[in-house]
């Protein structure tokens, strides 16, 4: 945890956020789930951190390819 980590919301999207333990400056958290705004779908969602190691290689080039906005 900490810095760049994929993500997967509760309709199955993965895509990479920014994950700093215990800092939400575009989401609001609760514990190790946090509700935030879903690039893929374009929905408003809960999403919780996923382990690379669980992803097969489509589903994480997929999610890195995708981001959520970049805090200026």
């Amino acid at each position: 945890m900490g810095g760049s980590t994929v993500v997967r919301c509760r309709k199955g999207h993965y895509f990479t956020t920014i994950w700093i333990p215990g800092v939400s400056l575009k989401a609001v958290r609760l514990g190790w789930i946090r509700f935030q705004y879903c690039p893929v779908g374009k929905h408003w969602t809960l999403v919780k951190p996923i382990k690379d190691a669980t992803l097969d290689e489509d589903q994480l080039f997929f999610a890195k390819e995708h981001r959520d906005i970049r805090i200026p």
